[in-house]
């Protein structure tokens, strides 16, 4: 049984692939205190999230609650250690996806995690940890996200008018804080860039890790970072102009294979 269970839970672009690669490099150094669960490990977990999060059905829900319950039933013995599950997509899909304009199906999906966590561990400790981002940041970095990853074709503009109210990640903080019954903690990326681990540290803040220990931790390079006006610009033209997605996807790897050797 974990001594304590912390969800973080989002929110994407918020400095997420660092922190996850962080862990990764320390798992070594960190295995006697914290246990990882990681997004590679959740993947059929990640889909139900995804799917409730389009969807809102109560059926797709039933599915992301039973699947987030295998993952604690496959768990080991851990006495004494605290269990960190870090997926951006427990909070489910990145807004901007058609009709998807926030992370309002967050709250819910939270709280039903928490729910089976404390069902089958109930002296276990259970904490929620979200990273933020502002809003100002927040919207360009979506936008490029979905501009690589997806077949969008929304200029910037178009892009902030329709989903500009995604980025109050504040917000949401505070509609999650209000719906679970446990300790909800966050912190801004901008407010942790300085920290030795970047934004790694207020998560691990919450793991209760021996000082001498911490100190050891390597920091990574951030992950996951957008590439400048040019590539994006390529990016946005490909899904514009490429019908064939097997043709589009091809291209646009070779755009940013070619962005990362420049």
């Amino acid at each position: 049984m974990p001594r304590r269970i912390v969800l973080h839970a989002g929110f994407h672009k918020t400095g997420t692939s660092t922190i996850q690669a962080t862990l990764r490099e320390n798992r070594k150094a960190l295995k006697k205190h914290v246990a990882l669960r990681l997004r590679g490990q959740m993947k059929d977990l990640i889909h139900a999230t995804r799917g409730y999060s389009t969807w809102r059905d109560p059926i797709t829900l039933t599915k992301a609650q039973l699947r987030f319950e295998a993952l604690l039933a496959g768990l080991h013995g851990m006495p004494r250690r605290t269990l960190v599950i870090s997926a951006e997509e427990l909070a489910g899909h990145l807004p901007g996806r058609g009709d998807l304009a926030d992370y309002s199906a967050a709250p819910i999906l939270l709280y039903t995690f928490w729910q089976s966590a404390k069902a089958a561990y109930p002296d276990t400790e259970f904490l929620v940890y979200l990273s933020t981002r502002d809003p100002d940041a927040w919207l360009p970095s979506a936008y490029w996200e979905h501009v690589k990853a997806s077949s969008m074709t929304l200029s910037y503009d178009a892009f902030v008018e329709r989903y500009a109210g995604a980025a109050d990640l504040d917000d949401m903080v505070s509609q999650i804080t209000s719906r679970m019954p446990c300790p909800v903690h966050h912190a801004r990326l901008e407010a942790c860039q300085d920290s030795p681990l970047g934004p790694a540290d207020p998560l691990l803040n919450l793991c209760d890790i021996p000082p001498n220990l911490r100190s050891d931790l390597i920091p990574v390079h951030s992950a996951n970072a957008r590439q400048g006006d040019d590539v994006l610009a390529a990016l946005i033209e490909a899904n514009r102009t490429i019908e064939d997605r097997e043709k589009r996807k091809v291209a646009k790897q070779a755009i940013l294979s070619k962005a990362e050797q420049t």
